[in-house]
């Protein structure tokens, strides 16, 4: 029996970590600077502790803390609502933060609800803006016309540790195919008045303006495991301050050609 007991409890281990799970949540869209900050909030909904891993970046990927907070795996007891914030001063940007709730059981539910604003001071004035959660998904893609989106942003985040590609079009609508014996060969596409590939570090944000010149069409394409397309509305003329267009849908899992 002496023999059997350091095996039954490996096996123990082994069984209560294949129940564990983690769920990822992604705040995007946080700015910061001298005259912005963000803060993030996180309320726990359930009857039970549960843990969290927090990881905020700033916008070219390293990684910073939240203010009063010394580490990065907090405890949230039932009920409890805790918020912090990012407080970063010796640049200006827009970063984003990561939340890893570990669930202990397959029988239970995520139980942390994730909710975030940003806050500038522009002309004396305090704007705040809710942001919202988003999930990362493989290669996401937008395209669309952008009569009613003139003045918006496309936010791009790389939450992997892996270097990420964004393909910008700009148009004025024209399309054109090529037929051949390829699959999909004969799709139409936007003939490109201004095009850019830009490499996007890992765990880095960009920003892009869906609007360049005449152009009147924008599509973007982007290769890599894990990331973040939100679309930027201006708040108002003049300020440049944006919050969350929830309208437009992105596609996924683009396919190379």
């Amino acid at each position: 029996m002496a023999r059997l007991l350091p095996l039954l409890l490996l096996a123990f281990s082994v069984h209560a970590a294949d129940q564990t799970r983690v769920v990822t949540s992604v705040l995007p869209s946080l700015d910061y600077g001298p005259s912005c900050w963000s803060t993030v909030t996180l309320a726990n909904l359930s009857d039970r502790v549960v843990t969290v891993e927090i990881e905020v970046h700033r916008a070219g990927g390293g990684m910073v803390g939240l203010a009063g907070l010394a580490e990065t795996v907090l405890h949230i007891n039932p009920g409890d609502r805790v918020s912090h914030s990012i407080e970063i001063t010796d640049e200006s940007g827009v970063g984003w933060l990561k939340v890893r709730e570990r669930i202990p059981s397959p029988r239970l539910s995520p139980a942390i609800a994730v909710s975030g604003m940003s806050e500038c001071v522009i002309n004396n004035r305090l704007r705040t803006t809710p942001r919202q959660l988003s999930y990362p998904t493989r290669n996401p893609w937008f395209s669309g016309d952008i009569e009613d989106m003139q003045g918006n942003l496309i936010s791009v985040v790389n939450t992997s540790e892996r270097a990420a590609q964004a393909t910008l079009c700009y148009s004025q609508g024209n399309l054109y195919s090529v037929p051949g014996a390829a699959p999909h060969s004969s799709d139409l596409s936007p003939v490109c008045s201004q095009s850019f590939d830009v490499l996007i570090p890992p765990y880095a944000t960009r920003q892009f303006p869906v609007h360049r010149e005449d152009s009147t069409h924008f599509s973007i394409k982007t290769q890599g495991e894990a990331i973040v397309l939100q679309m930027m509305r201006p708040v108002a003329a003049g300020v440049k301050v944006y919050s969350v267009d929830s309208t437009v849908k992105f596609g996924g899992e683009f396919a190379d050609k």
